[in-house]
């Protein structure tokens, strides 16, 4: 499901961004961006978005301005003076009167110097987290806002299914009455020979073949379920997309069956709005 949710605050005399979106996705694709100052938080980050967020292609990207991460560069003071002593010593033993910076020779040696960022305080990162924390209700109020459109469309598709059901079965009375008139005018048309009883066995085996009752009744039980999940307060989008399939199976035997153009019309228009709810089953957490 499509979210975005935005929070801004000041922390340490920092203005601090955090914005929460999200696309499409079976399940949950998590993708991070933190400034370098808080990259030891990301796990705890990771599992708070874990705790609320089920299912979603989400990015959550935290910025701050006026926040140049502060660099603290220190010196092995020991390891200076070690280097250049002996650099001091091969000079004065090789050529006492060559002129070299040997200082500047130091501090260019491994390990001399090591620099190291400044960390969020905990103080800080908990006011962090309350912008983190309010960018999520936004991004809730959001995607819940459109759950309340979703549920509105995916009704009405479902019970337009429905009326089409009713459709094909006001249809189908009959439909054995005018097979067999139709059998009966093309054998006439043809001047075969047939056995009475013997046609009435074949036509009753056929019949059966073309029956579609179970179909309807398993369709419209679908139905029926699918409308009382989708009205359930837990996340049931896997479920739902799972009852759309079945409905989808017992659609397809019924324009297999049919054998009836009308009827076949009524199905094709089933399918188009099936294919409708399952597209937005996919926004459904």
């Amino acid at each position: 499901m499509t979210g975005f949710g935005r929070a801004e605050g000041v922390v340490s005399d920092r203005k601090v961004t955090v914005e929460v979106r999200s696309l499409n996705s079976k399940q949950l694709d998590l993708f991070l961006k933190l400034p370098s100052a808080m990259k030891d938080r990301e796990n705890e980050v990771r599992q708070r978005m874990g705790e609320q967020i089920l299912r979603g292609k989400v990015e959550v990207v935290v910025t701050t301005e006026g926040m140049q991460v502060t660099k603290r560069t220190s010196f092995d003071m020991a390891l200076v003076q070690a280097y250049y002593t002996e650099l001091r010593s091969i000079r004065d033993q090789v050529d006492p009167a060559a002129a070299t910076d040997l200082f500047a020779h130091v501090l260019r040696l491994p390990d001399v110097t090591s620099t190291s960022s400044e960390r969020t305080t905990d103080e800080e990162w908990s006011a962090v987290l309350n912008l983190i924390d309010e960018a999520l209700k936004g991004f809730n109020a959001f995607r819940s806002a459109e759950g309340g459109r979703l549920f509105t469309e995916i009704d009405a598709r479902v019970n337009t299914i429905g009326r089409l059901l009713n459709e094909v079965q006001a249809a189908d009375q009959g439909r054995a009455d005018r097979t067999r008139e139709r059998l009966h005018a093309k054998l006439t048309d043809l001047g075969a020979k047939v056995d009475q009883d013997r046609f009435e066995q074949e036509l009753i085996f056929y019949l059966e073949k073309m029956d579609m009752t179970e179909e309807m009744v398993r369709l419209r039980s679908h139905c029926t379920y699918f409308l009382e999940t989708m009205g359930g307060s837990e996340a049931q989008g896997r479920k739902l997309g799972f009852i759309a399939q079945e409905m989808g199976r017992e659609i397809n035997t019924l324009g297999s069956k049919a054998n009836d153009a009308a009827i076949q019309q009524v199905v094709v228009m089933m399918k188009d709005e099936l294919e409708k709810v399952k597209e937005q089953v996919l926004n459904v957490l």
